[in-house]
């Protein structure tokens, strides 16, 4: 394991920037480190042209790390981790440089990679995450993210359907690896994070020890495979999505600069797991093409107690969760904390309830900003710096992205209409979505509807270009004839007392086909009430907050709901239970 001490030991007293004193940041310099942000950003905008050649390690890291050099950056850390037990890493630019140009070498020379290779990295919220994701990108590997919950099962699928040469994961998920191993044909090493050596494997500390920290990037296009992220589809198993050096490594930055609103002196908590897409997009790629700190807390389980510990104890300025954490964090009740650093606050991932986005602003003061994205693309739509929130809303599409609602045959709906949710690709298709799923043409094929990409999603834009969401196509309830997203009875409940958490399904009817039904999870407070008077007290609750066809017709109580490893309620496993499949 990587801790401070042994890289003391590594890295000669001149990289030691982290600890000289806070320099002066003066005007001249605030213009250099803007140009980096600009530049990409005008890409973005299409005032500028897209590269050929492009690599985030060589282009973007190591200029802010030269101009760091140059005490022409903030005296801030490029990343800052801690952990449960008080231990804590800070790395420079200059560091990260270092420390994963070594990791670069240990791929290429101990594991046998060579570019265009594919690795899957199965690691909870460590450093070496992060160093094994840059030294990707100089090596030119193409990097496979997964979450530390995957099975045995999953973990093997992962490995036959991409083909990966290398699997790294730590000691916990290295005895799943090594049963599956005698189906796995093209994995040619197994690469541990762990403090012990282990037969027929090798450690990445070990290997830290005796690699040379001189390595020569790669010379990446734009259009190169940089990272495959799995995706789980409403059908079938998992695909392969393929984002290029440049989709994700410049497409973040206008929702960098503009949503999530980064300068070189912020620090960007986001508490994503490094399986999910959402890690690669916040404690990875917006933040630094920013300049700014990556802050990650090694949070085992999520506890409302140590966010907001973490967020009171240190000067984190911008925080980024998901709208399951921001409602139990409203529960938990905020206003014995004091946030002193904490200016912006994010969401995505999937909507956030309009009443727990008021509850957050009166126990912090601060708005939450939300985004809206994909696993396939970049940051689709947000509510950036200067707009108006308007709850319950996704804000305004973000460039080079022109989004449009459409119906089934890719004709553009007027406001007000409910649709898909598309993002147009002809005459020219952005650089930053992905370039396709992966030995899966028909899937490919099948997102794309006239001159459209299209989400999956459905929703409606107002008259001034805000979207709102309505629901996952495969989500929405067919009631008599009426269309009914879960989102708006979902937020409808949350506004009762009583109500902790919901999901509202498709439920089986004989009149009407199919009915609402909510899943509900009760406040504490609650729990004993007499369940036939609290289900009509909601049923006549939701009538009055919303249309009254809206109101779930059948209502049960559980005490969890079922949810993916990044805390999306997944509606598709109740909706299942409910219909026998």
């Amino acid at each position: 394991f990587i801790m401070r001490p042994f890289i003391k030991s590594w890295i000669p007293q001149c990289l030691r920037i982290l600890r000289t004193p806070c320099r002066l940041f003066h005007g001249c310099n605030r213009l250099l480190t803007s140009q980096i942000i600009s530049y990409y950003d005008s890409i973005n905008q299409y005032k500028k042209e897209l590269p050929e050649y492009f690599n985030f390690a060589s282009d973007v890291l190591d200029e802010w790390s030269q101009l760091e050099k140059n005490g022409r950056r903030p005296a801030n850390p490029a990343f800052w981790w801690v952990n449960d037990e008080g231990e804590e890493m800070k790395w420079s630019f200059e560091e990260l440089g270092f420390l994963s140009r070594k990791a670069a070498n240990i791929l290429s020379e101990a594991c046998g990679l060579q570019r265009g290779d594919r690795v899957i990295a199965v690691l909870p919220r460590v450093p070496e995450w992060w160093l094994l994701s840059v030294a990707c990108m100089r090596t030119g590997i193409v990097f496979i993210p997964g979450t530390s919950q995957l099975t045995a099962k999953d973990i093997l699928y992962r490995l036959q359907a991409s083909k990966a040469k290398c699997i790294i994961t730590n000691d916990t998920l290295a005895p799943a690896v090594e049963s599956v191993m005698p189906d796995c044909q093209f994995l040619k090493s197994k690469l541990i994070v762990a403090k012990g050596s282990r037969d027929g494997w090798l450690n990445l500390k070990e290997l830290f020890a005796v690699t040379s920290a001189d390595h020569k990037c790669v010379k990446t296009r734009s259009q190169d495979p940089m990272l495959i992220y799995f995706t789980s589809g409403s059908t079938g198993s998992p695909k392969m999505v393929v984002q290029s050096h440049s989709s994700y490594g410049i497409g973040f930055a206008t929702s960098g600069r503009y949503w999530m609103n980064l300068t070189p002196s912020d620090i960007m908590w986001n508490t994503s797991d490094t399986g999910w897409v959402k890690s690669a997009w916040s404690s990875v790629f917006a933040p630094w093409i920013c300049g700014s700190c990556v802050f990650v807390h090694n949070m085992p389980q999520f506890k409302p107690t140590i966010i907001a510990e973490t967020l009171s104890r240190y000067p984190i300025t911008t925080f980024c969760t998901a709208p399951t954490a921001y409602r139990m964090l409203v529960q938990h009740d905020l206003s014995s904390y004091k946030f002193m650093s904490l200016k912006h606050c994010l969401s995505g991932g999937e909507p956030l309830n309009p009443e727990v986005m008021a509850k957050w602003k009166i126990q912090t003061g601060l708005d939450i900003y939300e985004g809206y994205g994909q696993t396939e693309t970049v940051t689709i739509c947000a509510t950036m710096e200067g707009m108006k929130i308007k709850p319950g809303s996704l804000g305004k599409a973000v460039p080079p992205y022109d989004v449009q609602i459409i119906d089934d045959h890719g004709a553009i709906l007027p406001a007000g209409e409910e649709g898909n949710i598309a993002v147009r690709i002809q005459p020219m298709r952005p650089f930053c979505l992905f370039s396709e799923y992966l030995d899966n043409p028909e899937k490919t094929a099948a997102s794309v509807c006239g001159n459209f990409y299209v989400t999956g999603d459905r929703g409606v834009m107002d008259e001034e270009g805000y979207v709102s969401f309505v629901g996952r196509a495969d989500d929405i309830i067919n009631s008599s004839g009426y269309r009914i997203g879960p989102f708006e009875v979902e937020s409808a409940l949350i506004q009762h007392p009583a109500v902790m958490e919901s999901a509202v399904v498709s439920s089986p009817d004989p009149i009407r086909g199919e009915v609402v039904k909510a899943f509900i999870v009760l406040a504490p407070a609650f729990v004993s009430h007499d369940p036939e008077k609290l289900t009509h007290e909601l049923q006549q609750h939701v009538k009055k907050v919303t249309a009254p066809y809206k109101y779930p017709r059948k209502v049960e109580f559980v005490l969890d709901l079922p949810k993916t490893a990044t805390g999306k309620i997944q509606r598709k496993v109740l909706r299942n239970r409910e219909w026998g499949k």
